[in-house]
């Protein structure tokens, strides 16, 4: 898929989410795009897998490239960015998980900033 499709399937997703939800994250921008699943994410939020990165189609660079253009489209909505905490699902103690394989603290700020209207 072109960066033009890319960016265009982004904001089409990302509108309807403002709409119906009132607000955008990135794991439901994703979840649209079928560039993941929904028990793929059940199966993270539960520790089935290591990192979230793992699961998703596309490569990274393509993921990135997705996370700024909701980034951009927030900003020109003049949505509010909310960093939300996600922690596991389950019995035990609740840890905090990761996104990416790098861990770096950019990438995963990316996936874990929701837009909220203000």
């Amino acid at each position: 898929m072109s960066k033009q499709k890319i960016e265009k399937s982004v904001r089409y997703y990302a509108a309807q989410l403002v709409q119906e939800k009132g607000y955008i994250s990135p794991l439901d921008v994703l979840i649209k795009m079928e560039r993941i699943t929904p028990k793929q994410v059940e199966d993270w939020r539960r520790k089935r897998v290591s990192y979230l990165e793992r699961m998703i189609l596309g490569n990274l660079s393509k993921l990135q490239f997705i996370l700024q253009t909701l980034r951009k489209f927030a900003r020109e909505q003049d949505l509010k960015p909310s960093e939300t905490v996600y922690k596991s699902w389950g019995k035990g103690a609740k840890q905090q998980l990761r996104f990416s394989k790098s861990g770096s603290p950019y990438v995963e700020k990316l996936y874990a900033t929701h837009y909220v209207k203000k």
